[in-house]
């Protein structure tokens, strides 16, 4: 008996169909295969507007394919564009090794894949993105869930020496506040790696609209928060063994990116630094060290 064949993907199915469809419908078709991201999360009247067509072809549209409306499309397009894993976690899990020394050995394994990673970092690219920075008007970092304790990384040590222009995503309160005061001149660092929150992807969104510069650290090129950005880091999380993703390479590039704006920043910088210094001191922030 013949086994039922797997339903095609929207948008394998749309593309399939273009050569079929009118002239206009064609039209909006390519439009839609080729910004099936901007699909998923914009308004159908936003589309048309970009799109220059009328926000009745998309309906047209989504008919011409068996969809009931607009609705089921991009609902379907939302759907195929979700992780096929569930389980993205505990599925990294391997049959350990055995013996006396296992719990060794995968340590030294994952200094190892840790290193190598580091290595691969482009850092042409860090030292690009650090010079968006550095011309920046504010700075902006966006980072949730385990990606936060990146973010708050980057966000203290910048602030350091830049304590008026840089703020964390959703820091002081709601975070849509935050993606709605974006603007032209900004910077915007989201930081991501699979599986990726929704937040990430609607800061990256906002920064895109904004006509902020987006700057991307993420795991691959076809993260979803780093769709349209200016500049974008790339580290190694899925090489690494155990349960969990590496953020090795996330950290090295935010400490990077703030090294080198801060040398970019010159004696402004320095000076910003020594006087956050000065306060630390006077408030007695740290442990005196024993001499």
């Amino acid at each position: 008996m013949a086994q039922p064949q797997p339903k095609s993907s929207p948008l394998t199915q749309l593309c399939s169909a273009l050569p079929s469809l009118p002239a206009r419908l064609q039209q909006v078709g390519r439009f839609v295969a080729a910004n099936d991201y901007d699909a998923t999360t914009r308004s159908m009247r936003d589309l048309a507007a970009e799109a220059g067509a009328d926000p009745a072809a998309f309906t047209r549209l989504a008919k011409a394919l068996g969809y009931s409306g607009w609705d089921e499309l991009r609902a379907a397009l939302t759907e195929a564009r979700r992780p096929a894993q569930a389980q993205p976690f505990s599925a990294r899990t391997r049959g350990g090794r055995k013996g006396p020394h296992a719990e060794i050995s995968l340590v030294a394994d994952k200094l190892e894949a840790e290193a190598a990673g580091l290595s691969r970092i482009s850092t042409g690219s860090v030292a690009d993105a650090a010079k968006a920075l550095h011309e920046a008007r504010r700075i902006w970092i966006a980072g949730f869930r385990s990606c936060r304790s990146v973010a708050e990384l980057l966000n203290y040590q910048l602030r350091l020496f830049r304590p008026d222009e840089v703020q964390l995503v959703g820091g002081a309160g709601p975070e849509d506040l935050d993606l709605g005061a974006f603007g032209s001149g900004d910077a915007v660092v989201v930081i991501g790696f699979t599986p990726y929150s929704r937040a990430s992807v609607l800061s990256a969104r906002a920064a895109h609209d904004s006509g902020a510069t987006l700057i991307a650290i993420a795991d691959a090129v076809t993260a979803p928060m780093a769709e349209g950005a200016d500049h974008l880091l790339l580290f190694e999380a899925a090489a690494s063994p155990g349960f969990f993703p590496s953020l090795t390479g996330a950290i090295a590039i935010a400490q990077s990116l703030a090294a080198v704006s801060f040398v970019l920043g010159g004696a402004k910088a320095k000076r910003r630094l020594e006087e956050t210094e000065g306060r630390l001191a006077a408030m007695s922030q740290y442990v005196a060290e024993k001499g």
